[in-house]
């Protein structure tokens, strides 16, 4: 798979994300739903804590990713939706740091809610990937 950004402006690639990928050459594609802080039963995790929230997102992303052989690397594109935008950007160095060493910045867009599928979550992100 070959991954080519387009960015008519910079400001975004100092955020982390591409305006746009071109992606070619890709023959798998994994639709992942929305990824949460729950456990591996679906209870909500860290009440009231973003940053953890974040984090088990990441993690629980993560793994939806291994079980179809991909990972972080393999993202094209991000939803993200947060009850508080304003904290959920104070703590996305934690994107930085699970996107960064596979040097991807896929696009995404951030939107904020009133609130999410489950009581006390705060954070939820949504991924394609492609291989």
């Amino acid at each position: 798979m070959e991954r080519t950004a387009v960015n008519p402006w910079d400001w975004s690639i100092k955020l982390g994300y591409n305006q746009a990928e071109a992606i070619e050459g890709a023959t798998r594609q994994l639709i992942c739903s929305g990824q949460t802080s729950v456990d591996a039963n679906g209870n909500p995790q860290h009440a009231g804590d973003m940053r953890a929230q974040i984090d088990l997102a990441l993690d629980n992303l993560e793994a939806v990713l291994k079980g179809a052989d991909m990972d972080f690397g393999n993202v094209v594109r991000l939803g993200i939706y947060a009850t508080d935008v304003d904290e959920a950007l104070k703590n996305f160095d934690l994107m930085g740091m699970r996107f960064g060493p596979h040097q991807v910045a896929p696009p995404m867009t951030l939107l904020g809610v009133t609130r999410l599928a489950m009581p006390g979550l705060l954070f939820e992100i949504e991924a394609t990937a492609a291989a």
